[in-house]
């Protein structure tokens, strides 16, 4: 299987070197036959990853020690499904899969658009290519995953066969973290899609509606995996870490929010060039940098210059992104500035009262948002180069700048789609804001009623409370709309409305995702730490929860051994439940993790972890966090998604379209020949 893993790579990166010239050569000479066989290459670099990756995989399951990623990633112990998860846990076997995601998406727009018949889609193909050429050149020469583990003999070099491997890391032994990255990495690989697109666009100097019709569904695609893969890694963080939060501004956490700021700005922008032909310089830099902003988060985590749990150990594939994020920035921003004159809009903003203003400021947030966190993600790395001293960025600088952000971008989720286009009058403002602002003024009053007295918490609140009454609003007129000219129920009518224009209700859906999940970050204001010492029988309590030490026990399997304590949780005298936080050993990589025992209602969370022993007394030493609202931030995550989903559906209008565009297609084709 090394053999085959090896030539599998070297004939992926043939294939792909010849798509790459024949894809660019076949459109600018206008062959499309050679554009043709460049597409027919781009599915057998597709297949030889595959092949690769399968090759690795094989050798991970039948633990090969003989190979040297085999060895530092996965041992005999390892359950199955890590193993198979051990191909994403190393930096080799990681960049590996990046390569059979990206090749994968380039198979996956050949086979979309293979009846195309103009130069965007050889542009486009061919851009992809030149990105899936320098991963596999990585994959060939710098981060070859099929190399022997050797030992030095007497100054040379044998293959070395070892008895057992050093695991995976216990961190990574999480289910999370089997679905995790590949969510992750479907979504930073899928934002190549649309740059390419964007790439293919400019080049051909096609810069207006079309590519960002094509380029939209990528787009939400690639946008919907990685907010879920965000949202994975902070439950992966809530569950593995025993910290008690889920998101602590942490470098890597920060690169792979900037991607996803950005393309939420570019998939609301579009939506102003689609209907009024504005903002296309915007449309095109967003894209462009949503896409360097990926590139630029894979640096961050394989160069080794930030300290990150998530990071992988610092290595020289470093410098190699490095130089290829700044020749991509490089071109980017060549082809942006010698293209300005077919990116002018052909209208201009009419009023700041108008909902193409909406989303203007909704990307001047977003922007402002994506820079705070890159600020702060590099200032550390600044401040070591100019003056060799790392100052620390912590959550406070991050949360002071973003917290007011959010509420304004929430605040904008409520009036945005409720403006008009071009201009709304103060009269229809004053109608269409007058029930979402008393609600918002009512849940601020009752706020302070129950005592709450800080700012952010009050206004998210009320902020809210606001904008769930647009929702509202903007859902019960539609249905009621529908119901007077079908007589449809009120359930058929509200589903006659989604299904009508899914772009416009998955959006709304989308937003009260939005809103949950901001809710549910402000329950991290009123958030309890505790901690409590119990031997069995003890007692201790934590707010308004006791806690009582039922049993302390060794634990030990092939994999790991350690400690368990049981706990009785109880609150007012009635017991809510029996909880056992661990804390484990793993002798392959000499490891310790704590394994997190939680309480889950709707309001809070009671989060319970085993921290230590105390030597003095053997008793085990306990820490509580009490977190409130956190179950929002989980349901909003589904909520969005959903919305995201729903908005990637077609409508029956454009699934008629398609119809007849392939029927006239195929009459084209039959019609070809006939005439020859």
């Amino acid at each position: 299987m090394i053999q085959i893993g090896n030539y599998a790579i070297a004939l992926a990166l043939t294939f792909c070197t010849y798509a790459l010239f024949a894809l660019f050569y076949g459109a600018k000479t206008g062959r499309r036959e050679i554009a043709k066989s460049g597409e027919r290459a781009v599915y057998a670099t597709f297949g030889f990853v595959v092949l690769a990756v399968a090759s690795l995989e094989v050798l991970l399951l039948r633990s090969d020690f003989s190979v040297e990623y085999v060895a530092e990633y996965s041992n005999r112990a390892l359950p199955f499904f890590y193993k198979v998860a051990a191909l994403w846990g190393g930096q080799k076997g990681s960049l590996l899969f990046w390569t059979l995601i990206l090749t994968g998406y380039a198979a996956w727009v050949a086979f979309r658009n293979r009846h195309y018949a103009g130069k965007l889609i050889p542009y486009t193909l061919g851009v992809m290519s030149i990105t899936a050429f320098f991963f596999l050149i990585m994959n060939k020469f710098a981060a070859n995953p099929f190399h022997r583990l050797m030992q030095d003999h007497g100054g040379v070099q044998h293959v070395f066969t070892a008895s057992d491997g050093q695991g995976l890391n216990p961190l990574l032994q999480h289910p999370a973290m089997v679905i995790h990255p590949p969510m992750l990495y479907l979504g930073y690989v899928g934002m190549v899609v649309p740059f390419a697109f964007c790439m293919a666009a400019l080049l051909t100097r096609e810069l207006g509606s079309g590519w960002i019709k094509l380029t939209r569904r990528w787009t939400l695609f690639a946008w919907l995996f990685l907010g879920t893969g965000i949202l994975l890694g902070g439950r992966w963080a809530y569950v593995e870490l025993g910290w008690g939060g889920y998101w602590a501004w942490d470098p890597v956490e920060n690169a792979s929010l900037m991607p996803w700021l950005t393309g939420t700005a570019f998939l609301h922008s579009v939506i102003v060039q689609e209907r009024r032909n504005m903002l296309k310089v915007w449309n095109v830099v967003l894209i462009l940098a949503t896409y360097l902003l990926a590139i630029f988060g894979t640096f961050l985590t394989r160069s080794g210059i930030v300290s990150s749990v998530h990071a992988f150990a610092q290595s020289s594939i470093g410098t190699y992104f490095a130089v290829f994020l700044g020749l991509a920035a490089a071109a980017s921003i060549y082809l942006v500035v010698t293209r300005l004159n077919f990116l002018r809009s052909d209208n201009q903003l009419d009023s700041y009262a108008s909902r193409e203003a909406s989303f203007l400021f909704n990307n001047l947030i977003l922007l402002a948002a994506c820079f705070a966190v890159l600020w702060g993600t590099l200032f550390p790395v600044i401040s070591e180069l100019i003056q060799n001293d790392k100052v620390t960025v912590g959550a406070p600088f991050f949360n002071k700048i973003n917290v007011p952000i959010g509420l304004f971008l929430l605040f904008l989720t409520g009036v945005g789609p409720l403006l008009a286009w071009r201009k709304t009058s103060f009269q229809s403002m004053k109608k269409i804001f007058f029930w979402p602002t008393i609600a918002g003024v009512a849940v601020a009053g009752a706020s302070l009623a129950f005592g709450i007295h800080s700012i952010y918490p009050v206004m998210s609140f009320a902020i809210a409370a606001f904008v769930l009454m647009t929702l509202i609003n903007e859902f019960s007129r539609a249905t009621r709309a529908r119901m007077r000219n079908t007589h449809e129920n009120p359930a058929s009518a509200l589903m006659g409305i989604v299904g009508t224009n899914k772009r416009r209700y998955g959006g709304y859906v989308a937003h009260l995702g939005f809103l949950l999940l901001l809710v549910g970050f402000t329950g991290q204001a009123f958030t309890t730490e505790g901690w409590g010492e119990a031997n069995v029988g003890d007692k201790f309590s934590i707010g308004k929860y006791d806690f009582q030490c039922m049993e302390i026990q060794n634990l030990k399997n092939d994999n790991y051994q350690g400690m368990s304590a049981t706990l009785a949780l109880s609150s007012h005298g009635r017991q809510l439940a029996l909880l056992s936080p661990e804390k484990r050993f793993y002798p392959a990589s000499q490891q310790t993790t704590s394994e997190v025992r939680m309480h889950h209602t709707p309001i809070e969370d009671v989060y319970v972890v085993f921290a230590n022993v105390k030597e003095a007394t053997n008793k085990a030493i306990i820490q509580v966090w009490i977190n409130p609202l956190v179950s929002y931030v989980w349901l909003g995550g589904y909520v969005l998604a959903i919305g995201t989903i729903i908005t990637l559906l077609p409508n029956r209008v454009e699934r008629k379209l398609k119809r007849r565009k392939k029927a006239v297609e195929e009459l084209l084709r039959e019609t070809e020949k006939v005439n020859v």
